[in-house]
């Protein structure tokens, strides 16, 4: 369906492509992996049009092409949903899945009858049950999604790519998406599948092809290939380098205890304790009440009842004020919405949590916050330019390390990772774990929520494992292992 040959693309001082070798069937779901800063968004930006590259050949359905915009390429076929949803929250699902090429009647208004008619059709033929007129902002993020995929089957759309669609579901969620997708590959659509999880690329993929440093490496049948030599093609070391050695407590005495907190209606009784040094990983199916834990203890959200102490005294009305000044640290799991600060620099969102450093009389010192800044960007390994630099462009990966700049520097009892690598490229996955054992051996304690059990396995000395609401047991040593957290989440064997 797809064929590029020896596509070069440069921008002012990087060749992001250098002779770029890639084809894809139809009919086939074909992963595209590699590092941040690999090529791959360039590359889908060149099949889809949005960038013309300076040397190569565009094959598409057997005939040669010279997209000179993304609407050639839309009209021939072509469709591309990036992770961030571009979707208009006040419209029905209906007006946005005929965005621009609503049906008319024979007076050129719109046909709104035919239109949802249309629209359901497109959903049956996802084998997706959503009205056309409910309205996109009341939606799930999954339905919405699902709206995005319709969008794509207006007209006859003959490749898909698929960016990063789980950075945003996970659970039932990714499973009805890889259901939709298996769909739509059986009716010969040709799907390209950028993930950084390698656990759905080989439950999904039929082939991969990884990039590196702009270039080609290889392409793998996925029966051919195992995961530990997946991430050896991506960044050259093996999948067993991958986490650091297991911290140990620093301490027998616990820096942070909660008993029977309850939070409705996700949380109904949980018990745990946190000690210095550290790393404990809180496991269970999403909707398990995982991240409202994390809220209630940092005083995000109110919770309804039970008790928490800090170093041994009550704190039983929590903010986040209060969690920072006793240096409680909090990274979200949605960094974009709830972690960042985009219209600041990555100077001020380094400093955003300790301002009365840098400020005399109520004015910030922006000569202190960028002497701070400097150090961190250092520290962190930060791929800035300098603290001025804008952060909304940076890789997921570098505003991933900016938050972990911002908290390490407040945070010296218990840090909250919630979902801390999602969305980064295995690269920075590994930069990132030893980070996090860093501040372990720094005596943080540090709780660890994440969706990716190899993630919870490979990082934790202890896990706590949530099942609707409650704790349903807690696992160390050997016990730590896949299967025991699936049995403990579903209360079933895992497959």
């Amino acid at each position: 369906m797809i064929e590029l040959n020896n596509i070069t693309k440069t921008f002012p001082g990087v060749k992001s492509l250098d002779a770029v070798t890639f084809e894809a069937k139809a009919g086939e779901i074909h992963a595209l992996l590699g590092e941040n800063g690999a090529g791959k968004s360039t590359l889908i930006k060149t099949i889809a049009g949005a960038y013309i590259p300076e040397e190569g050949e565009i094959i598409f359905d057997g005939t040669t092409r010279n997209w000179e915009s993304p609407k050639q390429a839309k009209d021939a076929g072509i469709h591309v949903i990036y992770q961030e949803l571009m979707l208009f929250p006040e419209l029905s699902v209906a007006d946005n899945i005929f965005i621009g090429k609503e049906p008319r009647t024979r007076f050129g208004q719109i046909d709104y009858k035919q239109m949802h008619m249309q629209a359901r059709e497109i959903l049956d033929r996802l084998g997706h049950v959503l009205a056309p007129s409910e309205t996109v902002k009341n939606l799930t993020v999954a339905d919405q999604q699902m709206v995005e995929i319709a969008k794509a089957l207006v007209g006859d759309t003959k490749l898909l790519v698929l960016d990063e669609p789980t950075a945003i579901t996970s659970g039932r969620e990714a499973a009805v998406l890889f259901e939709r997708v298996n769909n739509l590959k059986e009716q010969g659509v040709c799907i390209i599948y950028i993930s950084h999880r390698l656990e759905e690329i080989f439950e999904i993929a039929d082939r991969v092809t990884v990039l590196k440093d702009g270039q080609y490496v290889g392409t793998k049948n996925i029966t051919d290939i195992d995961k530990d030599r997946l991430v050896g093609m991506m960044v050259g070391r093996e999948l067993s380098d991958i986490y650091p050695t297991k911290s140990k407590r620093a301490d027998d005495v616990p820096v942070l205890t909660a008993h029977d907190l309850s939070l409705t209606p996700r949380v109904k009784s949980v018990s745990f304790e946190l000690f210095p040094g550290e790393i404990v990983g809180l496991a269970g199916m999403v909707g398990s009440g995982r991240s409202e834990v994390a809220h209630a203890l940092f005083g995000s959200m109110k919770r309804d009842a039970g008790s928490v102490t800090v170093n041994g005294a009550p704190y039983n009305t929590p903010t986040p004020k209060k969690s920072i000044e006793l240096g409680i640290g909090f990274l979200t799991e949605d960094r974009k919405e709830q972690g960042l600060l985009p219209l600041l620099d990555a100077a001020a969102n380094i400093t955003a949590p300790g301002l009365g450093e840098i400020s005399t009389n109520a004015i910030i010192s922006r000569d202190k916050e960028f002497v701070i800044a400097e150090n961190e960007i250092q520290r962190f390994a930060i791929a800035i330019p300098g603290p001025r630099s804008d952060v909304w462009n940076l890789s997921g990966g570098n505003q991933q390390k900016i938050l972990f700049a911002r908290w390490a520097r407040v945070c010296h009892r218990v840090l909250i990772l919630d979902e801390p690598t999602r969305g980064v490229d295995v690269g920075a996955k590994v930069e990132i774990y030893k980070m996090i054992r860093r501040l372990a051996g720094e005596g943080i304690a540090i709780l660890v929520i994440s969706s990716e059990l190899q993630e919870v396995v490979g990082l934790s000395s202890r896990v706590l494992v949530m099942r609707e609401g409650v704790m349903t047991g807690e696992l160390s040593g050997q016990d730590v292992n896949e299967k025991a957290i699936m049995r403990l989440a579903t209360l079933q064997d895992a497959a």
